[in-house]
Formats: C-alpha cells, structure tokens, sequence
C-alpha cells in the first residue's frame, strides 16, 4: 500500500486579491488528508472517503475502460468531479490507471471546516499520478493554488501570482503573542468558486488594494505587538470590505467583540481570526459558534 498526505490550510491575508497578484500569507494546518492506494490486479477503482471520526461519507466504484471511467453513480456530483479529476490527472500522465486499485482517503477534519478537503485530495492524486499538482489544479478547479503550496509545505509562506509565475516563499512566521490567537469557526462551508466569481463581479481597479495588502502582509510578518497586530488586522478588514463590497464580520455579526476579527478566505462561512487579549470561548459559544481552536492546536 502507498500513503500521502497533505496539509490543510489558512489564509491570513489576502483573500480574493491573492487571484489578482497579492502578497498573501498562508498557513499550512496540523490537520489535512491521507489518500491510501493499494493496486489490484483488475480494471475496477473502488473508492472509500472517510470523514474524522472514520465515517464513510463517500463511496463508488469506478470500471476502467479504453481511457475512460465508468461510475456505479453516474448521477452523484462527487463522483462526477472525481472521475474528471483522475481523468485529468491521466491526460497529464498516460501511464496513470494502467490497473486496478482500492483507494481510501482520510480527513482529518471536518469537511465542512473549509481547511481544504478539495484542496489536499488533489494534491494527494497529483502525487499519486507522479504529475504536477499545479498543473492538476489549473485543469480542474482552478483558483489561486495557495492551497496547493500549503498542501506541500510544512511552514508558514507568501504566495503571489506574478506574470503566471506562482512565487512561493517559505517564512518564519511564529508571533510571540500567539496566545491570543484563536480561530472560530461560523458554522457554514463556504464555496470557493461562487466567491471568486461574486469578486469578479464586484471588484473594480483595486491596484491600489492590492499595493496596500502587499504593505499589510509584509508588517503582519514581522509584527511584534498584538496592538499592532489588530491595527493591521483592520486596516486588511476594510480594504477587502470595500473591494467586494460586504460588512466586515465584526461589524455584521460581532460588533460588541473586545478584539479584532478577520474573515479567512471566502467572507461568510468558514474561520474567521479572532485577536482578543482574553480567553473569547464563552463570548462565541455564548452566540452559537461553539468550534474556537487556539493558535497552536491548529496552524503547524
């Protein structure tokens, strides 16, 4: 049997105009995805995902014919997006799916947590066809590809699409005042795609936000205060806020917050980061968010 396993992630800064050229900051997470692979000596894919807790929470059985898959649940949206991805993934090398094979992934995370369940299985096939996982991505779901470069890092980075060159760059990024670092979780998943296309719709000529998150990213780096830290946090907050023209979160959900928030990738759903000098788990449970995870039990 073969095993991979990628990193979940977070992106501090930068969301949406990481796709227009931004400096981000990306966090890889000490949760991600295992992919088990064990060959068989048939022309059947049998395929297993399983949740945290070792749930099944998806299952198919795919016949390989001349090039083809052929799902036992034609129907199924998940089956359908995993048939093009191995497909792609074939084109990409055709010496991929030459026999069988019994397939098993593991998240372990829930998936509805928006840490990159899609995210890491791609990266996970990408390896397992021997092919570039970049090349993957750019093929199926398209995207920025931060979350590939967390997939495949075990450290803090910036990304930034310059010229169709993805610049990755590995950083120490270990805030001395990380205990005052949480991150909370609202209790609904996020689509990727329908935000990238609402920011397309509403963005206009954002060179300057974009110079301005560049400057943002750089001081959260190499920020020292949590003072300055929220100062940061909320300049990022309103940049992005008039950008796509939605309320910042603390102002539509959490007004009387003592901290700062910030919204992580797609605003709406998935974790926000809250900043708060107290301990702020009875504060969010209080109002119906019960997942708030410490710093350090979530980013590696």
């Amino acid at each position: 049997m073969t095993r991979f396993y990628s990193n979940g992630k977070l992106l501090i800064t930068g969301e949406y105009v990481v796709l227009d050229g931004a400096l981000s900051l990306a966090l890889p997470t000490k949760y991600g995805q295992y992919l088990e692979i064990e060959p068989t000596k048939t022309n059947t894919i049998t395929w297993e995902s399983k949740d945290e807790s070792e749930t099944i929470w998806f299952e198919d059985t795919f016949t390989i014919s001349n090039s083809t898959l052929i799902s036992k649940n034609p129907k199924n949206p998940i089956s359908q997006r995993l048939t093009q991805i191995l497909l792609t993934a074939q084109t990409l090398n055709p010496e991929f799916l030459n026999t069988g094979y019994n397939v098993i992934s593991r998240l372990t995370f829930p998936r509805n947590w928006g840490l990159g369940s899609s995210s890491t299985l791609l990266n996970n096939i990408a390896h397992w066809a021997n092919i570039n996982p970049f090349q993957l991505l750019d093929k199926t779901f398209g995207g920025s590809g931060y979350d590939i470069a967390c997939a495949e890092h075990d450290t803090a980075l910036t990304y930034q699409l310059q010229n169709e060159n993805r610049n990755i760059t590995p950083v120490h990024f270990n805030p001395i005042f990380k205990k005052h670092l949480y991150f909370v979780y609202l209790n609904q998943k996020q689509n990727s795609r329908d935000a990238i296309a609402n920011y397309r719709q509403a963005s206009k000529n954002n060179l300057n936000a974009i110079s301005e998150i560049n400057t943002i990213t750089n001081n959260i780096i190499a920020c020292k205060s949590v003072s300055e830290f929220n100062d940061l946090l909320k300049r990022h907050e309103n940049i992005i806020s008039n950008l796509i023209q939605q309320p910042v979160i603390k102002t539509r959900l959490f007004s009387d917050f003592s901290g700062e928030l910030k919204s992580l990738g797609a605003w709406g759903g998935d974790f926000i980061m809250a900043s708060s000098m107290e301990n702020p788990e009875h504060y969010f449970k209080a109002k119906g968010f019960h997942t708030i995870i410490r710093y350090q039990d979530l980013i590696l």
